[in-house]
């Protein structure tokens, strides 16, 4: 589904607006993504300077958000928005918010690196934390593609697979307990683990969120809180 199809406009400076704020998005999108993966290599490197580096260096991401969001805010007044596109704007507004947060997970994560590559590492290298780690990168590509591409299939996809996330962190979690029962010394490096999976399973809820306004924004279906096994036939019909 093309953007066009949203709504179509006599100016054409509207459509040039809308398509530019839409470009900011996936830019925006863009710095996000290389946050998280330098976060996942301080930690899978144990580099805690890069680590450090991270956990310093969200402003970028903060300044897109602003000015995004203000630039949404001048269309609403301006533009007064219809239709599709009053839901691009809406969608896009929720869409950066989320975005935003998955870098200050990110800059948790490189700050937990950073602590975890002064300590002893456990035999595993943190194996458990690296497979969430790959599918939350899986989820975060995932969303940023099907806002890119008003993707409905892709999007759905990446909602179901929040619970996989989910049940993988549930997973350290009880782990985590476990060890700390075994050995109160492992006591602050397991916490740190458990923090960082934390940190990757909010991703992944991040990411989930900005595939349901993709949904929203194509279909004007609000689908927070609906039974997944009802959407599938429901929103790409």
């Amino acid at each position: 589904m093309e953007v066009e199809e949203l709504g179509q406009h006599i100016s054409r400076s509207f459509n040039e607006e809308l398509e530019q704020i839409r470009n900011s998005v996936l830019q925006m999108g863009g710095l996000v993504e290389e946050q998280f993966d330098r976060a996942l290599r301080a930690l899978t490197d144990a580099d805690s300077e890069l680590g450090l580096q991270v956990a310093q260096d969200d402003v970028k991401i903060n300044q897109m958000e602003l000015a995004i969001d203000e630039e949404c805010s001048r269309v609403l007044a301006t533009r007064a928005p219809a239709a599709g596109d009053l839901r691009l704007i809406i969608a896009t507004i929720k869409t950066i918010t989320d975005l935003e947060r998955i870098g200050d997970e990110a800059e948790k994560i490189g700050a937990l690196a950073a602590r975890l590559a002064t300590v002893e590492r456990p035999r595993t290298n943190y194996r458990e934390l690296r497979n969430l780690a790959r599918h939350v990168k899986d989820m975060i590509h995932g969303s940023l593609d099907a806002f890119a591409r008003l993707d409905v299939q892709l999007a759905l996809d990446v909602v179901k697979a929040d619970k996989e996330v989910d049940l993988e962190y549930e997973s350290i979690y009880r782990q985590s307990i476990t060890f700390m029962m075994e050995d109160p010394r492992m006591i602050n490096r397991v916490m740190d683990v458990t923090w960082t999976a934390r940190a990757l399973e909010r991703i992944g809820d991040h990411s989930k969120n900005i595939c349901e306004y993709v949904i929203f924004l194509v279909h004007g279906k609000d689908i927070r809180h609906s039974d997944l096994r009802n959407l599938q036939p429901e929103v790409t019909k």
